[in-house]
């Protein structure tokens, strides 16, 4: 723990563990926000069959100091709260760091994803080979 001390830790160990009331409470709530309140909601209100969007922004770099420099956007946490298919598929590549294409749906929704994803990805044919690029040191 060079750069930070426990204090994260020791608050987490301070709540009450998995099977609390409030621990439940608070996940099932999340997950009806993220669900049936969230992607749910946005496709049947929009008409749509899947959600689009682009992953995360481009990598950036961890700063002790001053924090990190997140660039976002990104729309992997409502998938993953609601614990809906999520599949990210190569988009291209910012300054040769690659970018993300999400796709989204409701519960069990898998094939549609993972069909979308596949055509998406047969015809953009975005992906492109890692390279191995110096370290910048400061």
């Amino acid at each position: 723990m060079r750069w930070f001390d426990q204090a994260l830790f020791e608050l987490a160990e301070s709540k009450g563990g998995l099977d609390s009331q409030p621990y439940r409470d608070a996940k099932a709530k999340a997950a009806r926000l993220a669900g049936p309140e969230g992607i749910d909601r946005l496709l049947r209100e929009s008409g749509a069959d899947l959600l689009v969007g682009v992953t995360n922004g481009p990598a950036w770099t961890t700063d002790l100091v001053n924090g990190d420099h997140y660039t976002g956007p990104g729309v992997s946490q409502l998938p993953a709260v609601a614990g809906y298919p999520h599949l990210t598929v190569p988009m291209g590549a910012v300054e040769g760091l690659p970018i993300g294409l999400s796709f989204i749906g409701t519960k069990w929704s898998d094939g549609d994803i993972l069909a979308a994803g596949y055509a998406y990805e047969q015809a953009s044919r975005k992906r492109v080979a890692p390279t191995y690029r110096a370290s910048v040191t400061r």
